[in-house]
């Protein structure tokens, strides 16, 4: 009869000794994030040295932008043609 201690000792997870692949996979892994993540920190070090120390006062907020004046009419007035659908038969013109 076997005791409580024999069936959790017991190794139901097959021969480990064979096809190790894990540790050195592992290992792979634990060093790209290793070095994506100096490489991450070396970029952004650089980019916060190339700001400028302080920012220029921009004063007094501009006043409201108004939409008439920055929207173009892209059809200068023209108007929308429908496109008709096109026959079974009928060539298509590129």
């Amino acid at each position: 009869m076997l005791t409580a201690a024999q069936v959790l000792a017991e190794n139901n997870f097959g021969d480990t000794r064979t096809g190790g692949l894990a540790g050195p996979m592992g290992l792979f892994l634990i060093l790209v994030l290793a070095t994506a993540t100096v490489l991450l920190i070396r970029n952004m070090n650089a980019r916060l040295r190339r700001l400028p120390d302080r920012f220029p006062a921009t004063g007094t907020a501009p006043g409201p932008v108004r939409v008439e004046d920055s929207v173009v009419d892209p059809t200068d007035g023209t108007e929308r043609q429908e496109s008709r659908p096109a026959t079974p038969g009928a060539s298509q013109q590129g």
